[in-house]
């Protein structure tokens, strides 16, 4: 949790945001990355401007705001979003080491627009060997060799 209750005026600013980047042509989600009372960074949905599928609002803004902060973790700092993260900005949310998360709208409302969050949780919940998506293991001799690298460097940065 973070030091202080997070503003509520937060919630109203990350709608507006996404509400704006609608009519900008872009997709309807927006995030902030909030330290106390702070706006330390947001991000608006790039995806379809950027040629970028990872471009997701809350990525944008964790980008943002790491380099905003000069570091890789967010500690200390609340995700505010305007939709419930998908699972590639709730894991990234997660690498970012952010106190909490906070969201508006939910998964059914992405899906109710189009967007396939649900699906994607769903699909996760499901075996592999169901994806339509290939995801398989294909193991070499090496395969463990950039981690033995990894535990082998004395200066190594933990994460």
């Amino acid at each position: 949790m973070t030091d202080t209750p997070l503003p509520g005026w937060s919630l109203e600013r990350v709608v507006d945001t996404a509400v704006a980047n609608v009519a900008a042509g872009g997709g309807p989600f927006a995030a902030l990355i909030v330290r106390g009372s702070e706006v330390v960074a947001d991000g608006v949905n790039r995806v379809t401007r950027d040629l970028d599928p990872t471009a997701h609002a809350e990525v944008v803004a964790i980008r943002s705001a790491c380099q905003a902060l000069d570091s890789f973790s967010l500690a200390g700092c609340a995700l505010v979003s305007s939709c419930e993260p998908c699972p590639l900005c709730l894991a990234a949310a997660l690498w970012a080491r952010v106190d909490e998360v906070v969201y508006v709208a939910d998964r059914d409302d992405a899906a109710r627009a189009g967007f396939d969050d649900r699906a994607f949780y769903e699909l996760f919940g499901r075996p592999r060997s169901e994806w339509a998506t290939p995801v398989r293991e294909t193991r070499t001799a090496r395969a463990a060799a950039p981690f033995d690298a990894w535990l082998a460097k004395p200066d190594r940065v933990a994460y």
